[in-house]
């Protein structure tokens, strides 16, 4: 999008912060639609869309994409009750999640939640007493946590001990048991096993574990699958000479086994689940700089937003090694005026690993310089410690065919 857009998106970007302040999420939904036009050309012949509300929650942009996509799938009674303040119908949501609980099943249930997904029979027996309470007979998906999951993926919920799902190892014990409780009815299953992979040969092989695994387990439960749901596991590029997916390579290579998996399953709608990919890369966070030092040879700018807005670009959010996100001075270098340099890029917090960037090379920020963090569109304020040492809260700003609208909800009551 800065390729395409550099001048437009630097309008957009400094009008934002003009009008509403700094720190600031800015979210294109231009740009989002033109990334589900390439998941539907790449994937649409095999799979549906569930979009993770996991990775931005906001309420205006599940509104917008309400008529947009096919599924959402939430992870607690908070997102399920986000999805209704923006309208979706509860048959279209999907409910994961590792620790559910009453207060948050019961709702959901009651109101007509299109898939439970269960990952554990405790959870089972817990929702088959209470849709028996309300006369329902509540669909369910099991989440099942494969034995593998290829190198290659930036973070993984199976192949190892892990809190998500029925190890496949027990699947023979408790499965049986799942679909002997009388109001829970199983239609399908669910493998969310590996996220943010930037490896096509990856993502394809793990593809092909689940389709090994569902037709396993339909073959053992005799199960004729309603639906049966991937976790996409497409990654998104964060950092500096990484390269975007081309998703024409994955489905090419993996189609023809796709083929064969869905004329095993004809009566099975496949859907694919996913997050960042989908909204990661149209948003940018938005922070002034506030102050500039020289410290022991080091140029240090000083933002008046750091890791309590973003934690996951200051490397805190489940990086190993801290890398910098590409960034870029909003303005650029003023057709050549200001010479590049590299900088230091804190946030205003107390502490020493609020760090936004390492020697990065921009053009020379001084005080008063806007500065853009891309792939700032998932994982972003819901995601970070807002309230850590009570600065102001970040905005939220739609942008949808140049229109510009205050989306923001935390820390408005």
């Amino acid at each position: 999008m800065l390729q395409r857009l550099d001048k437009t998106l630097d309008h957009h970007l400094a009008e934002a912060a003009a009008r509403y302040g700094t720190p600031a999420y800015v979210y294109f939904t231009d740009e989002i639609a033109s990334r589900l036009e390439a998941l539907r050309t790449a994937f649409g012949r095999w799979f549906a869309i569930s979009y993770a509300v996991k990775s931005n929650p906001s309420p205006a942009l599940l509104d917008w994409m309400r008529d947009r996509l096919d599924y959402l799938d939430i992870s607690s009674g908070g997102e399920f009750a986000l999805s209704q303040q923006a309208g979706w119908n509860p048959e279209l949501i999907s409910f994961t999640g590792p620790a559910k609980r009453e207060f948050e099943l019961r709702p959901a249930i009651q109101a007509g939640l299109g898939e439970l997904v269960l990952e554990s029979l405790r959870e089972a027996r817990l929702a088959d007493a209470i849709a028996g309470e309300l006369g329902r007979v509540q669909p369910v998906l099991i989440r099942l946590a494969p034995d593998r999951v290829p190198k290659g993926f930036g973070d993984q919920m199976a192949g190892r001990p892990s809190a998500f799902g029925v190890d496949v190892e027990d699947a023979a014990e408790i499965l049986p048991q799942i679909a002997a409780l009388p109001n829970l009815r199983i239609i399908g299953l669910h493998i969310y096993s590996g996220t943010q992979s930037l490896k096509p040969d990856a993502i394809c092989e793990n593809w092909r574990i689940f389709m090994q695994v569902f037709t396993e387990t339909c073959s053992a439960l005799d199960l004729r699958p309603e639906k049966l749901i991937f976790g996409s596991g497409l990654g998104i590029p964060y950092h500096p000479g990484e390269q975007a997916l081309d998703l024409s390579q994955i489905a090419a290579t993996i189609g023809p086994e796709l083929d064969d998996f869905r004329a095993r399953f004809p009566s099975a709608r496949l859907v694919l689940e996913l997050g960042r990919h989908l909204v990661g890369p149209a948003g940018y966070f938005l922070t002034r700089v506030v102050s500039v030092k020289q410290s022991r040879g080091s140029r240090i700018a000083i933002c008046d937003g750091g890791l309590n807005d973003n934690l996951a670009a200051s490397g805190n959010f489940g990086m190993v090694l801290r890398r910098n996100y590409v960034m870029h001075r909003v303005g650029g270098d003023q057709d050549g005026a200001l010479p590049v340099e590299k900088h230091d890029i804190s946030g205003p917090l107390c502490t020493s690993i609020d760090k936004l960037g390492g020697a990065v090379e921009l053009p020379r920020l001084d005080e008063g310089d806007l500065l853009a963090i891309h792939a700032a569109g998932a994982y972003g304020p819901t995601a970070s410690p807002l309230y850590f040492i009570s600065h102001p809260l970040p905005s939220e700003i739609m942008v949808t065919g140049g229109q510009m609208q205050d989306i923001t909800r935390l820390g408005n009551g």
